[in-house]
């Protein structure tokens, strides 16, 4: 199953780079996150694999993080007009997923973020709910998105919302 979705956020790419890439900040956008540790290699660089636990209902789920792009390499002075890409692997129980992500500028004070989405399922269980629910895979991956933008834009951290 692959899609896109994308969002506008009414800030400067730079800014934008600067919090995505920011661990610090993944809980205060990052619906349902428990956990996000690296296992080896540093924060947001290629090669680092992380473990992450996510809460959704009543369900967890744990998985992997693999960084397999990240361009430029530093994100200090990227230059005008160039893409800045983020890609990952996430491979957890009966499923693997590529997510690449692209940071374009929308304006002098405006970024639109693109994200390409990729799931493959193992396993009945999984394969069913890949056939019977793909459009919650995006519902989620649009809900992020939009839960950033809030944090970004306006300072809404995800955690007050749940209190």
């Amino acid at each position: 199953m692959k899609y896109t979705v994308s969002i506008e956020i009414a800030l400067p790419r730079e800014r934008v780079v600067q919090l995505l890439a920011d661990p610090a900040h993944l809980p205060q956008w990052l619906r349902g996150l428990v956990v996000h540790e690296p296992l080896s290699g540093v924060h947001g660089q290629v090669g680092t694999t992380s473990r992450v636990v996510m809460q959704m209902g009543q369900r967890t789920f744990e998985c992997t993080e693999t960084i397999t792009r990240r361009e430029p390499a530093d994100l200090r002075g990227i230059p005008k007009g160039s893409v800045v890409h983020f890609d990952r692997e996430i491979v957890g129980e009966g499923m693997w997923s590529a997510v690449r992500d692209r940071l374009t500028e929308a304006g002098p004070q405006a970024t639109l973020w693109e994200s390409e989405n990729e799931y493959r399922f193992s396993g009945l269980l999984m394969r069913l709910v890949g056939l019977l629910m793909p459009g919650s895979f995006r519902k989620q991956s649009q809900q992020h998105m939009q839960d950033f933008k809030a944090f970004a834009e306006e300072g809404k951290d995800v955690r007050e919302a749940n209190c």
